[in-house]
């Protein structure tokens, strides 16, 4: 491809719109054009990176003895009303009506739509296990999409769906997932971390995510650097160390003007704010509900939600509190009656703390549990945090962040009991397949590639899914003999299959170079008058400072054997494939 040919043109100034520098650079190469909040168009650029991505991931995925097919983007709301989902992903599900006045959405992810074609398709043991998926466009509602295509509301995911008779297959399945997303990964020369995850609303017990570790990530990741616990801050749990251990002491009552908050109380009565009892109120699907909590830590609401199993947690109005009788900002559980109350495990560890008093400007010092007060539930809803202890090995907990580019679940029956899928065991009885769900956001890896690998000057892609693997800079136009040697050296390079894009502008150097640096291709090739002197033509990797000169008569040779050796040095390799068929035979499934 030539670049005087190519859809688009590069930008010199960074975008006012683009908050991240995945987004400045999408931009800037004019890979992408936002059409609205969330939604992009891919240039063609884009488009050869996602194409890459998506052949890595396919030969993976075939190398399993996975299915590829195509579901639709647009889905029947019934189905949805059917697993109740609807609730749990509330505004962020596109929903619309077809010219009958028939409710549908644009599909956010497909398991109610894989369930229900399996249900048609199942019959016996004898057709277990599946592996299904495909590549399609989801949509999301997102209240604030941001980061370019970190954040959108209009993104191409992968999803694969398993299907198999018992726990031990569904293990299995989950375990090769893991391996195969290492692998794919590793294969676009991409660096993750695979963390505990919550379910969210997809649903599901096991669950892990796979993060793009890079400083720009908006997920907190907590992990341990003496053993292999990791999970995002909303599931990480954390070992909480008593603090204020004494002999509990007489409820004393204290006067706080006008103290509201915990930092106004500690300061006010010259204590640590571990010292404090937090109370804050929420509401969980319309009922008001009291947690209690360390004053230093913070509730986490994922957890709590997925505690109380509600659809919507918001945190409670000043007044709904008071409809209960509470007074916000001085409320504590003491003497209280008539509302849940969830204490996070936390506050069974301390004594003497100080709470509110549950009438305006008092507090009550010297409160503890189980003297002074009960709760309904005790548990960890607290937000894991640096310092803590790792809940396996006890050592310290550590932060870094990432970004979220694939998600794994084991959904066990929750679909295909909502949904009534069965099949006939070897024993003639009904029973539920069990499904494990697992997706890899296609563009948002494409956003991380470049958020974790990049520099002042542009993008440096990966010899996997660059765009294209070598940049021809022909300068000096005016010359023929530049103009000759280009040309043929560009259909050399072609006819060997390199993927090659030629700058054929009459720009300047500096035009040319800045704009190589900023798409990023790996291996930039300079042809001019100064090199053509001795019969040369100049190379430079894109992650290395220097360049250097390689003889002309050489060059197509060169070239293709570094590119194939940085090609060969590509990690990962397709994982070992669960031999489906053998497996049928063992058990008498095919004659």
């Amino acid at each position: 491809m030539r670049v005087s040919h190519i859809f688009g043109k590069t930008l010199r100034e960074i975008p006012s719109e683009a908050d991240n520098i995945s987004h400045q650079l999408l931009l800037r190469t004019t890979m992408i054009h936002q059409e609205a909040a969330g939604v992009y168009t891919y240039l063609p650029l884009a488009w050869r990176v996602l194409h890459k991505i998506e052949q890595i991931i396919r030969k993976e995925l075939d190398t399993l003895g996975a299915q590829e097919l195509m579901m639709p983007a647009l889905q029947p709301f019934e189905v949805w009303e059917r697993t109740g989902r609807y609730l749990s992903f509330g505004k962020s599900l596109f929903t619309l009506k077809d010219r009958r006045d028939r409710k549908l959405c644009l599909g956010p992810t497909h398991e109610e739509i894989i369930t229900e074609l399996v249900h048609y398709n199942l019959k016996s043991y004898r057709d277990l296990p599946l592996l299904l998926y495909q590549l399609q466009i989801k949509f999301r509602d997102e209240p604030r999409p941001r980061g370019g295509l970190l954040r959108a509301r209009e993104f191409t995911m992968m999803d694969l769906y398993s299907f198999d008779r018992d726990a031990e297959g569904l293990d299995a399945n989950y375990h090769q997932m893991i391996q195969a997303y290492q692998n794919i990964f590793e294969r676009c020369g991409v660096s993750t971390m695979m963390v505990e995850a919550d379910s969210g609303a997809i649903g599901g017990k096991d669950s892990h995510e796979f993060m793009v570790i890079t400083a720009s990530g908006e997920d907190e990741i907590l992990y341990c650097s003496c053993c292999s616990y990791a999970a995002n801050v909303e599931r990480a749990q954390g070992i909480k160390s008593p603090i204020h251990h004494q002999e509990p002491l007489p409820l004393e009552e204290v006067s706080t003007p006008g103290i509201k908050t915990i930092e106004d109380l500690a300061a006010y009565l010259q204590i640590p704010k571990s010292q404090t009892l937090k109370a804050v109120f929420y509401s969980a699907d319309d009922e008001i509900v009291f947690v209690v909590i360390r004053g230093d830590l913070e509730v986490n609401e994922v957890k709590l939600k997925n505690l109380l199993k509600c659809s919507e947690l918001r945190l409670a109005e000043d007044t709904e509190v008071e409809k209960k009788g509470l007074v916000a900002g001085s409320a504590s559980p003491v003497k209280i009656t008539g509302i849940r109350i969830i204490a996070d495990d936390s506050v069974t560890q301390e004594t003497n703390l100080v709470a509110g008093a549950n009438k305006p400007d008092y507090h009550l010092k010297n409160v503890n549990y189980p003297r002074d007060f009960q709760v309904d539930i005790i548990t960890d809803v607290a937000t894991a945090k640096v310092g803590q202890g790792c809940p396996r090995c006890h050592s310290e907990l550590n932060s870094i962040r990432g970004i979220e580019v694939g998600h794994i679940f084991k959904l066990g029956t929750i679909f295909t009991e909502k949904l009534g899928v069965s099949f006939l065991d070897q024993e003639g009885r009904q029973s539920l397949p069990l499904m494990g769900c697992y997706g890899i956001g296609i563009s948002r890896l494409l956003a991380a590639a470049i958020e974790q690998s990049h520099d002042e000057k542009g993008i440096i892609w990966t010899m996997p899914i660059s765009p294209y693997q070598v940049y021809l800079c022909a300068l000096g136009l005016e010359d023929n003999k530049v103009v000759t040697v280009a040309e043929e050296l560009y259909a050399c390079l072609m006819k060997e299959g390199v993927e090659i894009l030629f700058d054929d502008r009459f720009e300047s150097a500096g035009v040319k170079f800045n704009d190589a640096d900023l798409l990023g291709i790996p291996l930039r090739l300079t042809i001019s008058p100064r090199a053509l002197k001795s019969q040369s033509v100049e190379l430079k990797w894109r992650t290395e400072k220097e360049s250097h000169l390689i003889p002309l008569s050489e060059a197509t040779q060169v070239i293709v054997r570094d590119l194939t050796q940085r090609q060969d040095l590509s990690p990962g390799r397709p994982s070992p494939a669960r031999d489906y068929e053998q497996e049928r035979f063992q058990r008498g499934q095919v004659q």
